[in-house]
Order: structure tokens, then sequence, then C-alpha cells
């Protein structure tokens, strides 16, 4: 750091998760394990949606990018807090400190419009299927995936910037897993007045829109399964859809249980398990929600295994 407005920080302290000292052994192959299984599983399916031509249509090409948003998501702060726990050595310069809080905050927001974008790609196949292949176009598909990046590259890079600009003094102790930006604003002896300005309307734009144009595109949805209610219908709306909505169940419920819910004496660690919860466990889950409710999915892994098996024989 730079300066006197940025005195004498060079790193900060991760307390990590609230655990005993004799239980870190247990919880470390714990996260380890689901860990891995975030990688290996997000990867097994953008691997199986690039090879089964089958799948070479809107919903799976927003699927795999969403798979590589889960797996780059959790990858910012899990290694992190899995050497932490495993080294003791529960230091992060101030740089990386920044870097982590810049590429979370990008991973977050792009996850929360990707899955819009498949929100919005569930409705065209359910309100409009005639019209879905011209509707949802190659070029539709690309826009609904580019802008998600840009947009989210420019509202990380603008808290980036606003946290880079704040001192911290001497206070360097951070009680969380990652350098969260909530966390590190409490810590800055500077005035924050502005970052909290850019976390409200930045909010807005990335995570209550977003969930906003989710409900209305289930609303149309929902509609237009009760213009003509039938068994079949049901059924293939929830085949279209359950996956989808168990993941925006499981996203939005984090969120709104860590940001929304009243604030207890125990509010640092609720918000440590809640950023446990969509860092961790749903990242991990996500390929299971749609590997075990797909049937294409799992035709395509029978296909790739069965090929594997058929050359090493």
């Amino acid at each position: 750091m730079r300066g006197e407005n940025q005195s004498s920080v060079y790193e900060f302290l991760l307390l990590g998760l609230p655990i005993e000292p004799e239980q870190e052994g247990l919880f470390f192959i714990l996260f380890l394990g689901m860990y891995l299984i975030t990688v290996l599983g997000n990867l097994l399916i953008i691997l199986l949606i690039r090879l089964d031509s089958h799948l070479h249509t809107p919903m799976y090409f927003f699927l795999s990018h969403l798979a590589f948003t889960d797996v780059s998501f959790s990858s910012v702060t899990v290694p992190k807090m899995l050497m932490n726990m495993h080294t003791k050595h529960k230091s992060i310069p101030y740089a990386g400190c920044i870097s982590q809080t810049y590429f979370f905050i990008f991973f977050a927001d792009l996850d929360s419009f990707l899955i819009t974008s498949m929100a919005y790609d569930r409705y065209v196949a359910i309100c409009h299927p005639l019209h879905y292949t011209t509707i949802v176009s190659q070029r539709v598909c690309i826009m609904l995936v580019a802008r998600p990046w840009l947009i989210a590259h420019a509202c990380a890079l603008l808290h980036t910037l606003l946290l880079a600009r704040l001192s911290f003094c001497a206070h360097h102790t951070l009680p969380h897993f990652f350098c969260d930006l909530a966390a590190l604003l409490k810590l800055s002896c500077s005035d924050i007045s502005l970052n909290k300005l850019a976390i409200f309307t930045v909010g807005l734009a990335t995570i209550v829109l977003p969930f906003l144009g989710i409900l209305v595109s289930y609303g149309h949805i929902g509609a237009t399964i009760l213009q003509v209610p039938s068994a079949h219908g049901i059924c293939k709306a929830l085949s279209t859809c359950g996956s989808h909505l168990s993941v925006v169940t499981l996203y939005y419920g984090a969120i709104i249980g860590l940001y929304f819910l009243p604030s207890s004496n125990n509010a640092n660690n609720n918000n440590i398990i809640a950023s446990l919860m969509y860092t961790v466990a749903i990242p991990m889950l996500n390929p299971f929600i749609y590997s075990l409710r797909n049937k294409d999915m799992k035709k395509a892994l029978r296909k790739l295994l069965s090929k594997k098996t058929y050359s090493s024989s």
C-alpha cells in the first residue's frame, strides 16, 4: 500500500470459519471433497455439452457457461480457505485481497445474469415454442452471454476501485474466510458512504432486477400452462424448468438469507454460513441437479462412458 492514507496495512488476516481448531482437519477434508466434486462435476457438464452434438442447443449453451462460472466462482475462495486451514497461515496480501474481492463480485454477478438468461430461454421455449429457434437464435444466445460478462466486469471493477481508494489504518483482521466486501468496509477508517451507495445501486441492477426478470418469466410460463391445463403440459413444463427452478431457489434463497433476513447476535456466523452455501454448496449441487433430472445429459454421459469402455477393450 502506498502513501499515508494507506498506512501500514500490507496484508489482511483471515480468521476463517467459526470452528474449533481440533475440528479443522475434518472440515478441511469435507470442503476439499466438495470442491473436487464441484470442479469435476461442472467440467464434466462442459465436456458432455462440447462432445455431444445433440446438446448443441441454446439451453445447454447457457448451462455450459453457468458450469464454467460455478467452477470459477468456487475457485476464487475455496482453495485459499483450504490452504489457510491446512497451513495455519491465514494472511493474504493487500493486492491479493483486492483481487479476490473483484473476482468474487464478478462471478457472483455473472451467475445471477446467466440464471436470468436461462429463465428467458425457458420462457420462450414454453410460451412461444413455434418461434423458439427464431427468437433464441445463435446471435441472441451470444448476446445473452456477452452482455452479462461486460456488465459483471463493470460492476466488479466499480466496487474494486472504490475499495482501493479507502484506508485501513492498522485494522487488518477479517472475521471471514475470504475478502468479503462488507467485512472490508467495516475495517476501513475512511468515509464509505460512496461504497454503500454503490452496493445499493449495483445490487439493484445485479440481484433485484434479474430476480424480478426470473419471476416475470415464470409468471408467463405459469399463465401459459394454466390456459390449457393438462397432465402432459404440466409434466413437460416441469421437465423443462425443474432443474432451473431448483438452481434459482438455492441461489436466491442463500442471498435472501444473507442480506434480507433480520440480523442476530450470531450475524457474522450466519453470514459465513450463507457465504459457504453459495460459494461451496450450490456450485457443487448444480451438476447433480442438471444431470440427475435431465434425460439428455444422462444419455450423453452413457454415450461417453460406452465410448471409453469400447476404446479400452
